[in-house]
């Protein structure tokens, strides 16, 4: 985590996730497609 503002960590934070939680949808995606 880069800024030492809390409230732009918190939005740091929850970029990542949004980020994470989009690459495993897609990798979720692919696998249900192979199948």
């Amino acid at each position: 985590i880069m800024s030492r503002d809390p409230d732009r960590q918190t939005a740091e934070i929850q970029i990542r996730i949004a980020i994470m939680n989009r690459c495993s949808a897609l990798g979720r995606a692919e696998i249900e497609a192979v199948q």
